[in-house]
């Protein structure tokens, strides 16, 4: 992904001001391999684990935030589907019936390059299971999916989207995926947000969109499984923010080191202040993120995921606190376009709103953890 990155970074400028999808990155990223990075090997892809995920997934925000973004929301599918549903309790039936299924989804990735959505928020609930008003009618051969999704990612690029739905009468989530061509499909609205513009998050329609049978990409009942067994999948996005404070911190070294005018601005006390301000806040943000990333698995402590919601609220806020501190320190021309600080302060301030772990919701638990028997 380093490799990479140059080129990507060289088109975000772009991407942000037309408020268009990085279909040239994607490109290049399926080229790479990378939209198989967490399909198995055996499979044709390239076999990461949740770990490399992030480290990739850091990188990859250190160049350009509305790809990586973007690239968590195929990427996350991968990981559900794969060494997160290997993870979790199924019968004998439903594991052969998954592994055919993902199976024939993988191959769409590696050999048509298809590329996945997962649609999520409704805008009713901040729970990871709770408030899906989207309904699932089983019919012959698969589901009439009808409902509404908000700030659906790759609104206009996905070939699939993976949407959280229920079925009427059951009280789990079922995981479906809807292709993009259905039939009944309508992507509403304008899109001109303050930042991550590249994701192109617009909202869903569905109205009686025909799913097949074989699109269900997991057994009934596992994402509910899976949001108390591996509650780590909700953090995915955290690894994207924690790669913009590092591009902050690029940006800043660059123009104290003298790039784009004279070398003696890093001679300035006030300057070297807040540099080392960026340094701590970055290296805290990190190093709780990596030890978060160093427990991560099926069934963790309850302190576990309390320190998972810290390093989520952690890499959220400290991305525009970073940021911030860069205008500071490399003045206001930095904040004219196209200067990408400018771009990476506005990216920065969107993580904290993202459900199902938005700042508000993880400080909320927070708040109670260790203090309430819940």
């Amino acid at each position: 992904m380093a490799d990479l990155g140059p080129t990507i970074a060289a088109r975000a400028e772009r991407y942000d001001r037309e408020a268009s999808f990085p279909h040239e990155n994607f490109a290049d990223m399926r080229e790479a391999g990378f939209l198989a990075l967490c399909i198995p090997e055996q499979h044709g892809g390239l076999g990461a684990d949740f770990v490399t995920y992030a480290l990739v997934s850091e990188e990859l925000g250190r160049h350009c935030g509305s790809t990586a973004l973007t690239f968590n929301m195929h990427t996350a599918t991968m990981l559900l589907t794969g060494q997160i549903a290997d993870d979790l309790s199924m019968s004998d039936e439903d594991r052969v019936t998954h592994d055919r299924r993902r199976t024939a989804m993988w191959r769409g990735v590696v050999e048509d390059g298809h590329i996945h959505a997962q649609p999520f928020s409704e805008g009713r609930a901040p729970g990871e299971t709770t408030g899906f008003a989207t309904r699932a009618v089983p019919v012959d051969g698969g589901f009439r999916v009808s409902g509404r999704k908000i700030f659906a990612s790759l609104s206009e690029a996905a070939d699939l989207h993976n949407v959280t739905c229920m079925v009427e009468g059951e009280d789990v989530v079922r995981f479906l995926g809807v292709p993009a061509e259905a039939a009944g499909i309508t992507i509403e609205g304008d899109w001109d947000p303050l930042g991550m513009r590249g994701t192109v998050s617009k909202n869903l329609l569905f109205e009686d969109v025909f799913v097949p049978a074989d699109n269900e990409f997991l057994p009934p009942g596992c994402f509910d499984q899976m949001a108390d067994r591996w509650p780590y999948f909700y953090m995915t996005l955290t690894f994207s923010y924690l790669g913009i404070q590092r591009a902050v911190l690029d940006f800043t070294s660059a123009y104290l080191r003298g790039a784009g005018g004279p070398d003696e601005r890093r001679e300035h006390p006030q300057k070297r202040h807040g540099w080392a301000e960026m340094r701590l806040a970055y290296e805290r943000s990190q190093a709780l993120t990596y030890r978060v990333l160093g427990e991560a698995g099926v069934d963790p402590t309850d302190d576990q995921v309390w320190r998972a919601w810290a390093a989520t609220v952690t890499a959220m806020e400290t991305a525009p606190e970073v940021a911030s501190t860069a205008v500071r320190v490399c003045g206001g021309r930095s904040l004219l376009r196209p200067s990408a600080l400018e771009r990476m302060y506005r990216d920065a301030r969107c993580g904290a709103t993202m459900l199902p772990w938005s700042v508000e919701v993880c400080l909320g638990r927070l708040g109670r953890a260790g203090l309430y028997d819940d």
